[in-house]
């Protein structure tokens, strides 16, 4: 584990923080699929990402989900860290989009090594930063962009999170990503396929010219 962690964290961390990192966190591998974190959980712990990716989402009121943004190694979720640090249920889904690897650090830490360690609290800043950008990006694209444009980011980032040119996912998980519907997802794919962007396939989708 220490060898992964500092792989990943040692140009971030001090060597004397990843140590206690080490000595405190619960290492977890988790296949795909896997659900991390639920919504109306209390959270004791804060994941650090050592490889793979994690998507978070949320749940209306009906219960559809939205996709809100991609965890990739070297992050951690900055909602996640606002419901530990204040003792508050999670208002997030984790699931694992690939396999992975990460670290679920206790949150008495926490704020101890935000005030021990500057590196972490840098750490700490940076990720809320980065998240509330991609938490805007989201806003702005159930605003501003027509469905078959997110369609479009949504099957390019799936592209570029898995480093594959093929989709594993039915119309029906798109739809629930993009908080739509099967049917005009089933659509706006064969638009895309006529149109020489995409080949869809039974089980699969295959990125052509996006």
């Amino acid at each position: 584990m220490i060898q992964d962690l500092k792989e990943q964290y040692g140009n971030i961390f001090e060597e004397e923080l990843i140590n206690e990192i080490v000595q405190v966190g619960t290492f977890k591998e988790v296949p795909e699929g896997y659900k991390l974190i639920e919504i109306g959980e209390y959270l004791r712990g804060m994941p650090l990402l050592i490889s793979g990716v994690i998507k978070i989402l949320r749940e209306d009121e009906d219960g559809d989900e939205l996709l809100l943004y991609y965890l990739e190694k070297g992050d951690t979720c900055s909602m996640t860290m606002a419901c530990c640090m204040g003792d508050a249920k999670s208002e997030i889904r984790a699931i694992a989009e690939t396999d992975a690897k990460l670290i679920m650090v206790p949150i008495q830490k926490m704020e101890e090594w935000t005030t021990k360690y500057k590196s972490w609290r840098n750490f700490v800043f940076n990720s809320y930063h980065v998240r509330l950008n991609e938490l805007l990006s989201t806003l702005d694209n159930i605003a501003f962009q027509k469905m078959d444009e997110r369609l479009i980011g949504y099957l390019k980032e799936k592209a570029r999170v898995n480093q594959d040119d093929i989709i594993n996912n039915t119309h029906q998980e798109i739809a629930y990503d993009l908080h739509s519907s099967r049917v005009v997802i089933s659509r706006l794919l064969k638009k895309l396929e006529e149109m020489g962007k995409i080949k869809l396939h039974r089980n699969y989708i295959k990125i052509l010219d996006l």
